[in-house]
């Protein structure tokens, strides 16, 4: 099995080589975003009162302290609601080709609008939140000031959005390894060989080391699956799609555990031997496992400058 895996990787690695030598790309030091906008998004984001008990904001499962994603399994909306999967990372999204685990938003605006009205995480609607930023002199002149009115949903929606572009976390040390700035150690440098020849690299590849396609999980042997997850299934109907997600980026990977989209696999050296036994097929060997985790954790970039500059 693990023969067949090979050839099947070194061919579709041989393809891909044929554009880019490497599988993965450096993320740009910066993006261009509106600058007012985001510290007005990022305002929005924080806010508690944005939820219905004003108990919960943004920032509650997506943790500056834990990789933009959710130390609990699964995310505690208002009213004490528990979610059902574990909520992704923040971090880099704007680099993803679809949003949520199983891309029913197509950007970081659609996005932000499901947690806000989901009755299980914010529990809003378009008028509660409208009332609430119009009855707050700070959010009247905020708005006012960048959209030329008064608070509007569909503003807000588009502030948080633009804060979430800005969330990127660059100069990694394999992105400067990437750059010919830095070198790797053997025992990294061995990690991305193994990420490359075992399979990781079909999936998690382009600038996001991921989030660029859906894949089934379970591919080689079944992972089980529960009904209610948002997958594929949820929005197709069809019995093909149930456990396909969109692929996760492994950047910052060492900061956002738990893993999986059910939150269930509390560390990265546990996911890499259950992804590798149901995604590929075999077993990793201790050696293997302790390679790619070095690599892994090259992948952790700098903390996302709007984030540093407001504390």
């Amino acid at each position: 099995m693990r023969l067949f895996i090979y050839l099947f990787v070194i061919t579709a690695l041989a393809c891909a080589n044929a554009v880019s030598s490497d599988p993965i790309k450096p993320l740009p030091i910066a993006v261009e975003y509106d600058r007012k906008k985001a510290e007005l998004g990022r305002a929005l984001f924080m806010d508690p009162n944005l939820s219905a008990d004003r108990s919960v904001a943004c920032v509650s499962c997506h943790s500056f302290d834990h990789g933009g994603a959710d130390p609990r399994p699964v995310s505690i909306g208002s009213h004490g609601n528990k979610g059902v999967v574990n909520a992704p990372t923040v971090y880099n999204s704007y680099f993803n080709f679809r949003q949520f685990w199983n891309g029913r938003a197509k950007d970081l605006k659609e996005q932000a609008k499901g947690p806000l009205h989901n009755p299980a995480e914010m529990g809003m609607v378009p008028e509660e939140i409208e009332r609430y930023l119009r009855g707050s002199d700070f959010y009247t002149e905020a708005f006012r000031k960048i959209y030329g009115r008064a608070p509007t949903h569909d503003d807000a929606l588009d502030a948080i959005a633009e804060f979430e572009k800005a969330l990127i976390t660059p100069n990694c040390k394999f992105d400067r390894f990437l750059r010919k700035e830095t070198k790797l150690s053997k025992l990294e440098y061995r990690g991305y060989k193994l990420f490359k020849t075992l399979g990781c690299a079909t999936c998690h590849n382009g600038i996001n080391v991921g989030g660029n396609s859906f894949q089934k999980m379970g591919l080689i042997f079944q992972y089980p699956w529960r009904e209610g997850l948002p997958d594929r299934y949820d929005i197709t109907n069809s019995p093909a799609d149930k456990n396909v997600y969109k692929v996760p980026t492994l950047r910052n990977i060492e900061l956002t555990a738990p893993y999986f989209h059910d939150g269930s696999v509390k560390t990265l050296e546990l996911a890499l031997k259950k992804m590798a036994y149901h995604n590929l097929g075999f077993d990793l060997s201790a050696e293997e496992i302790e390679a790619l985790v070095a690599f892994l954790k090259t992948l952790t970039g700098e903390t996302p400058r709007i984030i540093g500059e407001s504390r």
